[in-house]
């Protein structure tokens, strides 16, 4: 077997495998003798099938499969031992002559090979990068306090309406002279909360009201704009609407005012675990603890994405074998069309130069990541998914149980390791270059995010 490698442009590469008999016929024989051991003719007894008829039979596909094997196997292995860094898989060449596999040998197999471009990029204390640190002051602790005690509100009774009140009703459609509608739309029960209706005129009419008072009030004026709004409120389908676009009369049944849990020991119990806080102060600074620690992921999440823009820019442009990578990704998107290649194809370049030059950062800087750092990755992923419901005292089994339910998914592992190698890079980078850091507030920090 004869290879050969031609890559004259560096990006463009030619792969050329010459196969000759002996390469495959050991292989081809064994394959037969396995099929005769087990073939089921009429006639014979396993294993006594005349080597002609398998041959004929069967010669055809071993003799392909074999051939297949030893091109892919061949080529893995030109690959690696050449260090060649191929983009995507190899191609049958545009060059390649098809070839009788019924003739003899040599066969002649062509592939085009994408070859990442050559480029040099490295960081150290002679380059500064921009780090925002996230203030915790009191305001942002007021914030926290004030989210963990809404969560655990609840509503109470009211005797009279104030705005943002809930309200709970009857409501009944009304005729042209102000009587109920005979046969027309009631709902019992009927939830409110005039503070999102649309029209102050409307709104109005429910200022100072008291349980048991009956408003007069039209949801089409109310609401419109929204169909959903009104149709959700009588109960109806939208396309229904236009024959209720009268008035309705509410009688008020209960008014309800959401309170915010009061700032008290069932409070702390239930945000931080029974007795881990014992008063206020604790609390507070309870929250500010954990506030630091997350929003110091957030400013290295910010600062990884400002190495990003420091290193791409260091590199430059890079130069890729555009029309392989085109024919590459439409290989890997078959069910769609010339269109979704030219949408797409600048934002999967910019992706593949960025992961081309983070594996490069992240050669030099030793990060290697294990089985461990990528079960971490999960676990800050289940632990902010928990967080996003106030779910934050939340034993460690159940952490480690979802986070190994996260990890059965083949499709998202390649993001935990993505997420393991892109903690280690910034931690190592961090003690590499020199960090420009700036206090920040977190308003400040959304704002700049783009939130």
């Amino acid at each position: 077997m004869k290879v050969s490698f031609e890559n004259p442009d560096k990006i463009n590469a030619l792969l050329t495998i010459t196969v000759e008999e002996d390469d495959y016929k050991n292989d081809v024989e064994k394959t037969l003798k396995d099929y005769r051991k087990k073939a089921n003719v009429p006639g014979f007894r396993p294993g006594q099938v005349p080597m002609g008829m398998i041959k004929r039979q069967f010669g055809p596909g071993a003799k392909m499969d074999a051939i297949n094997k030893l091109i892919g196997n061949e080529i893995q292995k030109y690959i690696a031992d050449n260090k060649v860094q191929m983009l995507g898989e190899p191609l049958a060449s545009e060059k390649q002559e098809a070839q009788d596999l019924e003739k003899p040998a040599p066969y002649t197999f062509m592939f085009d090979i994408a070859v990442a471009p050559e480029f040099e990029i490295e960081l150290s204390e002679k380059d500064t990068i921009d780090y925002y640190e996230i203030t915790v002051d009191d305001s942002l602790i007021d914030r926290q306090v004030d989210m963990f005690a809404s969560r655990t509100g609840k509503y109470v009774d009211q005797e009279v309406y104030s705005e943002g009140d809930m309200l709970k009703g009857d409501l009944r459609e009304l005729d042209e002279n102000g009587n109920t509608k005979e046969d027309g739309i009631t709902v019992e029960g009927a939830i409110l909360m005039p503070n999102y209706i649309k029209v102050d005129d409307q709104k109005k009419l429910f200022d100072g009201a008291k349980a048991g008072d009956i408003i007069t009030f039209n949801p089409r004026k109310a609401y419109p704009e929204s169909d959903a709004e009104v149709s959700s409120l009588l109960k109806i389908k939208k396309e229904e609407i236009a024959g209720h676009e009268g008035d309705f009369s509410y009688q008020i049944t209960q008014i309800q005012r959401f309170q915010n849990h009061a700032i008290d020991q069932e409070l702390f119990d239930q945000t931080f675990g029974e007795g881990a806080v014992k008063d206020e102060a604790e609390f507070r600074a309870k929250i500010a603890e954990g506030l630091k620690s997350q929003l110091a992921n957030d400013s290295d999440y910010k600062l990884l994405l400002d190495i990003r823009k420091y290193a791409e820019d260091k590199v430059g442009q890079l130069t890729y074998p555009d029309a392989l990578l085109k024919r590459i990704m439409q290989q890997n998107n078959k069910d769609k069309g010339q269109e979704f290649i030219d949408q797409n194809y600048e934002a999967s370049i910019k992706e593949l130069s960025w992961s081309l030059i983070r594996s490069k950062l992240a050669e030099q800087a030793e990060v290697k990541v294990n089985d461990d750092d990528v079960k971490e990755a999960a676990r800050e992923t289940a632990r902010v998914q928990f967080a996003q419901y106030g779910m934050n005292n939340i034993p460690q089994e159940y952490i480690d149980n979802y986070a190994d339910e996260l990890l059965k998914k083949q499709e998202t592992i390649q993001n935990f390791v993505d997420r393991a190698i892109d903690v280690k890079l910034t931690e190592a980078i961090k003690n590499k270059v020199q960090l420009n850091k700036q206090s920040i507030s977190l308003d400040e920090f959304n704002k700049m995010m783009g939130e």
